[in-house]
């Protein structure tokens, strides 16, 4: 006669679900029920368990599928090893390869494997996980554009539709995350690694913007400067001059402390980047010299350890905030001075623009690709060279543009005096 059904009530530890532990048909079983948050208690779990048990003696319980909630005793599920996993290598990631990791992890896969085990995860299931966010960004779109219909003050702030790409990054974790689960033995293979687990990426729109399309910008940005709030630290065309003549990263300019700045020897360090060829010195110019001269004498935050950027607080200011807020007015202010001129208005411009700018006018003006690899932090040339290629192949002469921005534009420039310099100098 077949031993009776027994089992037990597994109650949570470390923010895991709770979850019963029981013997069907000579094998060991462990399914996830939810956590405490979720309205599960012991009382409800024993009902549970007791349910399970009742239907295994009847011999009509079956394990569901596909099942993420289930696991043996000895598997652990995708939240376990990949907590595990990621403590540790996190000692060896750079701090915003952690920061990207966390996000990958918490937003995105760990919503969707979390109480699956390894081997649960099939390349079935992570072609379902793909389909999924490709619908989530659909629909967070769709949504956006909603709002876009709204008069501004009913607007709410959504977050952006992830591009194919970014789905391709936390496929691209999840593989790395189940590699390691292939070393151990867990798994026999990883059914996320492979190009048929990926989307198709388009190639992206790198654009940059022509010396007069800079002029109109920067201008606009001093012009909003002078109109902003009192309070405000009027930050913006020293914000955007920097990313433009200087080539930094959103992130390094963000991160720049005024003890990084050597304004005399028209130097400025960044020491902290992605890559070992990101710590480097960057070249100011004499107009951004000049600029972040004035800057530093009217800001409030000029001690060596204060941000150069900001808040109103005096806090690190954060990305979105500069492409929200900043960037956007001032392009279209800058545009409608340009459609005036009759010139080429600012495409989509991104903080990434305008370091493709910056490295764009320092190749057309003549300087060689190892200096501008070392100004703009790169440790590949080929990233350099393609923006070269794009450069040669237009029809703009940069060099003697470069000249003439330089020349034309008064960097100290502010209110109505900015913006009608940047329609004469456009002209």
């Amino acid at each position: 006669m077949p031993r009776k059904a027994s089992g037990s009530v597994v109650e949570p530890k470390d923010g895991r679900a709770w979850a019963i532990r029981f013997r069907a048909y000579g094998k060991r079983h462990y399914v996830a029920l939810g956590t405490s948050e979720e309205g599960w208690t012991r009382e409800k779990a024993e009902r549970k368990l007791g349910h399970v048990l009742a239907d295994v003696d009847r011999g009509i319980w079956k394990p569901e599928a596909p099942a993420p909630d289930q696991a043996s005793d000895t598997e652990p599920t995708f939240h376990e090893f990949a907590s595990e996993w990621f403590e540790g290598i996190s000692p060896e990631l750079r701090e915003r390869t952690r920061t990207d990791y966390q996000w990958r992890l918490s937003n995105h896969l760990l919503p969707y494997f979390a109480k699956h085990p390894l081997s649960a995860i099939t390349v079935e299931e992570v072609d379902r996980y793909r389909r999924e966010k490709v619908r989530e960004s659909k629909a967070v779109a769709a949504a956006r554009q909603q709002q876009l219909a709204l008069p501004k003050k009913d607007r709410k702030r959504l977050a952006r539709p992830l591009s194919n790409g970014s789905i391709n990054k936390t496929i691209r974790l999840l593989a790395a995350v189940l590699e390691q689960a292939v070393e151990y033995g867990y798994l026999d293979r990883n059914s996320a690694r492979g190009r048929k687990r990926l989307l198709k990426e388009g190639k992206p729109n790198r654009t940059y913007l022509q010396p007069e399309q800079v002029t109109a910008l920067l201008n606009a940005a001093g012009q909003l400067d002078t109109e902003a709030r009192k309070g405000d630290t009027g930050r913006r065309r020293p914000l955007l001059a920097t990313l433009t003549l200087a080539g930094l990263r959103i992130g390094e300019a963000l991160d720049l402390r005024w003890r990084d700045v050597n304004l005399n020897e028209r130097r400025l360090r960044i020491a902290a980047a992605k890559t070992d060829a990101g710590i480097r010195e960057v070249d100011v110019t004499p107009a951004l010299q000049g600029l972040l001269t004035e800057y530093r004498d009217r800001s409030p935050y000029s001690r060596p350890g204060d941000f150069v950027f900001p808040t109103s607080e005096g806090k690190r200011d954060n990305p979105s905030n500069v492409r929200s807020r900043f960037m956007d007015s001032a392009a279209k202010l800058a545009n409608a001075d340009l459609r005036a001129a009759r010139r080429e208005p600012i495409p989509d411009v991104t903080p990434h623009s305008l370091r493709r700018t910056f490295i764009s006018l320092l190749l057309a003006a003549g300087a060689d690709v190892p200096y501008v690899m070392a100004q703009a932090g790169h440790n590949d040339p080929k990233m350099t060279l393609g923006l070269y290629a794009q450069v040669i192949a237009s029809k703009t002469d940069h060099g003697a543009a470069l000249d003439g921005i330089v020349a034309a534009s008064d960097w100290a420039a502010t209110g109505s005096e900015a913006k009608n310099q940047a329609v004469t100098t456009a002209a």
